[in-house]
């Protein structure tokens, strides 16, 4: 991972407490204007950012898995759905498919997703930046902070934009 990166990630973990803080004061703003915000600077930020040189996401944490997601992702690697659970998945807490163990199992060392083209939901929309409705996640905004740089330069771009 980029040097810078890895900073900007750091950063987020130690200003969580401010971070945390904007987010407060965001969930007061109305949703259109905080989408657009968002919108902006996920543009922003995903133009600086290159996923392929990081892929923290998928070293350190794992999606959850839908049905259409299994159903999908063991038909393209030809298995049954029954065996691709049993091969790659658990169950969690939620009750909820996940990845047997992190990095992910699909994660090559050039940090290609050797499944990208039918990867789970969750994976695709990652890390939610450019999505409708910022306000419902806020918390899940803060936490992915530390853990992908582009949520971090979302944050630290909004947080100057704000003050």
């Amino acid at each position: 991972m980029k040097e810078e990166y890895k900073q900007l990630i750091e950063e987020a973990k130690t200003n969580r407490a401010v971070n945390k803080k904007l987010t407060q004061k965001l969930k007061t703003m109305k949703d259109g204007p905080l989408d657009r915000l968002f919108h902006e600077t996920d543009e922003s930020a995903f133009s600086c950012i290159d996923c392929l040189q990081c892929a923290n996401c998928c070293k350190t944490t794992g999606p959850l898995f839908t049905q259409k997601d299994i159903e999908r992702i063991s038909k393209n690697l030809r298995m049954k759905p029954g065996e691709f659970i049993e091969q790659y998945l658990r169950i969690d807490e939620e009750n909820d498919y996940v990845l047997q163990s992190t990095p992910c199992t699909f994660l090559g060392n050039d940090n290609y997703c050797s499944i990208y083209e039918v990867r789970p939901k969750a994976c695709a929309e990652y890390p939610h930046t450019d999505m409708r409705n910022q306000k419902k996640i806020l918390n899940l905004t803060l936490k992915n902070a530390e853990i992908c740089p582009a949520v971090a330069t979302v944050l630290n771009e909004i947080k100057a934009k704000i003050s």
